[in-house]
């Protein structure tokens, strides 16, 4: 077994694990030092277990009539889903997902020696209903993981699609909406589904569009029951008083946190129009990444670029690439160095 973990490389342009590019303002940094001061002298104590005001700050920004009893926080999106497991998955249970998706669902499966099955997704990597419905059917899972926006494809779900899975689901929904702020505008949420199902859960995270990836903050949001299920199985203090501190800043600050997101998407549609114009194949993505391939050698393509100093993520489906939208100057060296070795490729 090997530990998941992306390539940590020396590069100059890191385009490879959906980092927000701009990091926070010297206010924002200003205010984080302020609340850390606050909380300094109390650090010899434990922090609140149920990390009772961030939830209630976490309420309030995703709407949706929701309070803090339906909201859970923990160490990034991750330990959100790993307690998913945990506390509805475990041996003689299955969960389910739809692949190519998130290459660390097998990870929860495993560490919780849950039973793990996919269903595939058609080519343009969305979920046949029908399939979907069969393997449901036939599997009878616990737990349904489906990442809608898509990872590693960027690909999201449709709302018809999402309720008919919630209406044959013989047990918890989960749709991982990490990437959900990068979502082209008009393409809805499946928060609007929580007071429909109570058997729904949306997980979200504060990694990527509020550029808060060292800070380690995730969260779900779904019925009361299923948080209080949830607090069965984490860890005593799980969220340190820091991560609370610290997420309540950047929650306080979303307006500013939250402003360069257009920009990442405009900067992502671009670079799906220009990857097609290379005459590559790119996927829909309503993430802060695109998909596209498909290389006979990918791991050419990719030490190419790294030896140009741009660092993108091998993986997905076999022949595909990722790359993180960066900065304007980022996603220009990028290309630069992609039309290199694709004259490269044309030359040999």
């Amino acid at each position: 077994m090997e530990p998941y973990g992306a390539p940590q490389l020396d590069a100059a342009v890191q385009l490879n694990v959906n980092e927000n590019p701009y990091g926070p303002s010297q206010l924002v940094v200003d205010d984080l030092a302020a609340a850390l001061c606050a909380i300094g002298p109390t650090l010899n104590r434990y922090p609140d277990r149920e990390a009772g005001l961030l939830r209630t700050d976490l309420a309030d920004y995703l709407g949706h009539g929701l309070d803090g009893s339906r909201v859970w926080a923990a160490n990034g999106s991750n330990e959100v889903m790993q307690q998913v497991l945990q506390a509805f998955g475990g041996p003689g249970h299955t969960a389910l997902s739809f692949a190519p998706t998130y290459s660390m669902y097998p990870e929860y499966a495993r560490v919780t020696s849950t039973r793990w099955v996919t269903a595939p997704r058609s080519d343009a990597f969305e979920i046949d209903l029908g399939e979907a419905l069969d393997s449901i059917g036939r599997e009878q899972p616990e737990v349904i993981l489906i990442a809608s926006p898509n990872n590693p494809t960027g690909t999201t779900v449709e709302v018809d699609t999402l309720k008919a899975i919630c209406a044959a689901a013989p047990g918890l929904v989960v749709v991982d909406e990490a990437y959900a702020e990068f979502r082209r505008l008009g393409t809805p949420s499946a928060l609007a589904l929580l007071d429909d199902y109570s058997h729904l859960a949306v997980t979200r995270t504060m990694s990527k569009a509020f550029a808060l990836a060292g800070g380690r903050v995730g969260y779900v949001a779904s019925s009361a029951e299923v948080v209080d299920a949830l607090r069965v199985v984490r860890l005593p203090y799980h969220l340190s008083a820091v991560t609370q501190a610290v997420a309540r800043v950047a929650l306080a600050h979303r307006d500013e946190l939250l402003a360069r997101v257009d920009d990442l998407r405009d900067q992502r549609d671009a670079t799906v129009s220009w990857l097609r114009s290379r005459g590559l194949r790119a996927a829909d993505s309503d993430a802060n990444f695109v998909l596209f391939g498909a290389f006979v050698d990918r791991r050419a393509v990719w030490q190419g670029l790294l030896d140009q100093g741009v660092l993108i993520r091998e993986t997905g489906p076999a022949g595909w690439l990722r790359v993180s939208i960066g900065t304007l100057e980022q996603m220009e060296a990028f290309k630069d160095a992609l039309d290199g070795v694709l004259q490269e490729e044309k030359m040999q």
